[in-house]
């Protein structure tokens, strides 16, 4: 076993921080309202939905600093070793003037009641350390994750778009003014052994490599591996579950890289949505918009690739079109490294193929070769921050004389685990892509699948949705140009 120490050690605002002593299962939210008094986070819906919680957490990607908007309700305290969270009460300067950001709300009318105000804040706060122009879009993506009942939003964008426009040299910000400061403080508690906190069960592990981790895991198989915990948050803030011990993993870098190459792009299994979003929209332009709407930009910061796969939702956004691309999985534990199909991975409802003391590794997504078309399509009742109905991805390639010559379809929420449409992609092989094709494809979907009604749909609206989503897909890339239009909007 690699190294001990038994503390959690990270900065708060402008205070070094030091816990020998605390719950696996303690939200950050929790900690900053109850322990340390710093109220202005607030707990609207303690699922990562609402963003009256939102916070900025600033960690080392390489030698750089890079700060999140989050959401404090289901973001853990054990996953903040090496890290600086900031909260509202740190903006203003010290003589009670309003940073530029609060100011421009109170200018721009953009709060009323006042409850979401800080969460918006600080959405608009890590919008404008990060962007120097943001566009109208940039804007109301970073205020995806946050909901407001009663202002209306067009005030508070137009609070942000005024205060893009603020960049003196002088301009107070406790962020920019400490930079240096706090990234060599970071360098200092980053910890490349591994910390245990707790007892009796209830315990806390943080490794600090990933070779740690295998260790662990061999230790501790029954352990709950924890990267952004926009899921696993769920499991404790609504239904109460006990999950010790924990095994953070969301401060290995090991597990953060992405490499590409002229096969593929490799993503580590500890990338979040936010950060494998330019690699992935580049080499499947498809994806972007998809990516765009998984939660808001607080749970893309904080939910990884690799925990939507390895979770094993049969909802989960990312594993259809992963599959219909062709990806592949590697699994690690202390005894070595395995590769598979990722749809092999998927066993039944609430099982994969993962031995004891196995964690995801890294997923492998291989380049789409010249004339293959792709396209993915999220079915919700709602646009932005709503799990799937149903998620349904589409590969197909065709020969010159339209034939098709290799055809991968893959849906979410039609079944207990992601799933191909074997039957229907045979019904399509060897045929010309014509919509006779197609209609007669569309009767096999009720031999590959037999789905559930629930709250979110029928199992007649799913069936039904599926078949018309592989007509869309035809009529999107029908025609002399075959061309794969972006979605845009809820289908």
């Amino acid at each position: 076993m690699s190294e001990t120490t038994s503390r959690i050690r990270f900065i708060l605002n402008d205070r070094p921080v030091a816990i020998e002593t605390i719950a696996p299962t303690a939200t950050l939210l929790d900690y900053l309202r109850l322990t340390r008094r710093l109220t202005g986070s607030k707990e609207g819906c303690a699922e990562g939905d609402c963003g009256a919680c939102t916070v900025l957490v600033g960690r080392l990607a390489g030698d750089d600093l890079v700060y999140e908007s989050v959401n404090a309700c289901i973001r853990f305290v054990g996953s903040l070793n090496a890290t600086h969270v900031v909260t509202v009460e740190h903006l203003a300067a010290t003589d009670g003037t309003l940073h530029p950001v609060q100011q421009a709300m109170v200018d721009w009318h953009g709060s009323q009641c006042g409850f979401c105000t800080p969460g918006i804040v600080m959405s608009l706060y890590g919008l404008w350390l990060s962007k120097d122009a943001p566009t109208r879009t940039d804007i109301e993506k970073a205020l995806q994750g946050n909901l407001c009942r009663c202002t209306g939003y067009e005030p508070i964008v137009k609070a942000a778009e005024a205060v893009a426009r603020l960049r003196p040299d002088a301009l107070f910000d406790p962020i920019l003014k400490t930079r240096t400061e706090i990234r060599a403080a970071l360098s200092e508690l980053a910890n490349a052994g591994t910390i245990v906190v707790g007892e009796a069960g209830r315990t806390l592990i943080v490794p600090g490599t990933v070779a740690g981790l295998a260790e662990v895991l061999a230790q501790h198989p029954q352990s709950t591996i924890v990267a952004g915990s926009t899921d696993v948050g769920l499991w404790v803030t609504k239904q109460m579950r006990a999950i010790d011990p924990v095994v953070f993993i969301g401060g290995l870098q090991e597990l953060q890289a992405i490499r590409e190459d002229a096969t593929g792009i490799t993503i580590g299994a500890g990338v979040s949505y936010s950060a494998a979003f330019p690699a992935l929209s580049a080499a499947v332009p498809a994806l972007a918009p998809l990516i765009d709407r998984i939660g808001g930009e607080q749970v893309r910061n904080m939910g990884t690739i690799g925990g939507n796969i390895a979770n094993g939702s049969p909802i989960g956004d990312t594993p259809p079109p992963l599959i219909a691309l062709g990806a592949t999985l590697t699994l690690r534990s202390a005894s070595g490294t395995r590769s598979l199909p990722l749809e092999d991975f998927f066993i039944a409802y609430g099982r994969q193929d993962r031995a004891a003391g196995e964690f995801v590794e890294s997923v492998f997504v291989p380049s789409l070769p010249e004339g293959t078309h792709f396209a993915v399509y999220k079915i919700s009742k709602r646009r932005d921050e709503d799990i799937s109905a149903l998620c349904g991805a589409f590969r197909i390639a065709l020969n010159g004389d339209g034939t098709v010559t290799d055809a991968r379809i893959a849906f979410g929420g039609m079944a207990a685990t992601p799933k191909r449409a074997a039957t229907v992609e045979a019904a399509l092989l060897g045929k010309v892509w014509s919509e006779d094709t197609v209609t007669a494809a569309q009767g096999a979907f009720e031999q590959d699948y037999q789905p559930l009604s629930d709250w979110r749909a029928t199992a007649e609206y799913r069936l039904l949705t599926a078949k018309n989503l592989l007509l869309r897909f035809f009529l999107e890339t029908g025609g002399d140009e075959v061309q794969v239009r972006r979605f845009e909007g809820v289908a």
